[in-house]
């Protein structure tokens, strides 16, 4: 174990946890626990959105893969960095307007309020998604801090996965979403930081673009961006279900959630434009990073290969450099975990308790059932992430494309459909997480990424519910038109 590290891994943890303090008395109802209270600046809202989704596979499962794969698996880096483009372009705005329009603090409030469901089933059901696939996303994150702790202070797997968890459920359940944001700002800073800087120094070390060539033909990893051992179609085939994961942006929780809680929609133009730098650095540097690793380590198989980044940071830096590196490790593992915790917190807490259970409870009684739905989640995710066989990318990947295929289509004919029923968005949501499922479990995923077909199943079923049930009611279709001539006017 490495003092200096460990030094600035502590102070690193006291700091977080003073930010949770911090937010402790400010966030004083379910709106500012869970929202903070819509009042997020641009820096905050830009770099929390991001550090959120570019949780520990950014700079671990992502470099791994590539050092595995090569060339072919730049793809998903495309993929996403198209994603994050669109998203911000199409749902970002719109989002914002809509959700205060409806008065809605979480997406299964939006779902049920955008459609005018009388059955509460939209919210119920995208709640109890909700909660099964942040179970599994935050598992992945908490396996991720396992590997960090274990390689980084030399401790058993099992009890860095509870060290780690213990710190993430700390200051999330004292500070709520201002605490959530505040510390993915600093996360954020830290993870470009990491990202940029790792790269460049070690660039030289290895020898430069020709090594890393010599090495990758050596070890027989592929150099083409096209899959050439496979024929045409196979290799189109696997190239869009790389890119696919862009699709994955739509519908993630914990990203859109920010959207809805900028201060004004006038702040997310230069949102939008802090965050696309930061994720072009981001996964930029982790795809070199994953090439760097090519001729610097032997063999590295069974979930090392996960480990290129932290190996890179112990053997090519001294160790109080070296300790806030690998703090941007941890980084980007807390500033995806927090925001998951906390938005199955508000989809059990607000979604089914304040909603379906408790109607007429108390400010603090929310309060405390928010609070309390953080523990839980947490538990279930801790016991999950103690059986280390997974790859952290698989189980982010599965995640990923779970809510991705269930609610991307959602958000977007929510968006930009103005004759979309609850009817359709109900059978649309079911569809596409069955067809999900289905192809994962019957082993398809190595052929397309699970998310293409549970996506285009659930637009497919929306856009013939919407043929045979379309939208009647006239006091949504004037909800609708008042929210675009919003937007159009901004």
């Amino acid at each position: 174990m490495s003092i200096p590290t460990l030094i600035t891994f502590t102070v690193y943890f006291i700091l977080l946890l003073g930010i949770g303090f911090c937010f402790y008395r400010k966030s004083v109802s379910i709106e500012d626990y869970l929202l903070g209270g819509r009042g997020m600046g641009s820096w905050v809202t830009a770099l929390s959105a991001q550090a959120s989704d570019m949780s520990g596979w950014l700079l671990m499962g992502l470099p791994g893969a590539i050092y595995l794969a090569g060339t072919g698996q730049v793809w998903i880096a495309i993929g996403l960095f198209i994603g994050t483009v669109l998203n911000w372009v199409l749902v970002s705005t719109r989002l914002r307007v809509y959700t205060e329009k409806t008065n809605a603090i979480t997406l299964p409030c939006f779902f049920e309020a955008r459609f005018k469901d009388p059955t509460g089933l939209l919210r119920i059901v995208s709640a109890i998604i909700i909660l099964v696939f942040f179970a599994i996303y935050a598992s992945a994150g908490l396996a991720a801090t396992g590997k960090l702790f274990e390689s980084t202070f030399n401790v058993r797997y099992h009890l860095a996965v509870i060290a780690g968890g213990l710190v993430i459920i700390a200051y999330t359940f004292l500070g709520g979403f201002l605490a959530v944001c505040w510390t993915d700002l600093l996360q954020g800073a830290l993870m470009v930081f990491a990202i940029t800087v790792v790269p460049a120094l070690t660039y030289n070390t290895v020898g430069g673009i020709e090594a890393i060539r010599e090495a990758m033909q050596l070890k027989g990893i592929s150099t083409s961006l096209m899959p050439g051992t496979e024929k045409w179609p196979v290799a189109v085939c696997m190239v869009v279900s790389s890119m696919a994961w862009g699709l994955g942006y739509f519908g993630q929780p914990h990203i859109l959630v920010r959207f809805m809680s900028i201060k004004s929609t006038e702040k997310l133009g230069k949102s939008m434009t802090i965050a696309i730098v930061w994720v072009f650095l981001s996964l930029s540097g982790a795809v070199i990073v994953g090439f760097l690793a090519i001729p610097l380590f032997e063999n590295l198989r069974g979930g090392e290969e996960e480990k290129v980044f932290i190996y890179m940071i112990r053997d090519l830096f001294n160790p109080w450099f070296g300790g806030i590196l690998l703090a941007a490790i941890f980084s980007a593992i807390m500033s995806t975990i927090d925001s998951q915790l906390l938005v199955s917190s508000s989809a059990l807490s607000e979604d089914f308790y304040r909603k379906t259970i408790r109607p007429r409870a108390s400010r603090k009684e929310i309060m405390l059932a928010g609070r309390g739905c953080v523990v839980a989640i947490s538990i279930v995710a801790l016991i999950m992430a103690l059986d280390r066989g997974s790859a952290i990318l698989d189980i982010v990947s599965y995640a990923w494309g779970g809510f991705g295929a269930t609610f991307g289509p959602l958000v977007l004919f929510a968006l930009f459909c103005r004759k979309t029923s609850w009817q359709s968005a109900l059978a649309g949501m079911v569809t596409g997480t069955a067809v999900l499922v289905l192809w994962k479990q019957i082993g398809l995923s190595g052929t397309m990424y699970e998310i293409v077909p549970g996506f285009a199943a659930n637009c497919l079923t929306i856009l013939i519910v919407n043929l045979l049930i379309g939208q009647k009611d006239e006091s949504i279709l004037q909800e609708f038109d008042e929210v675009m001539n919003t937007i159009s006017s901004a």
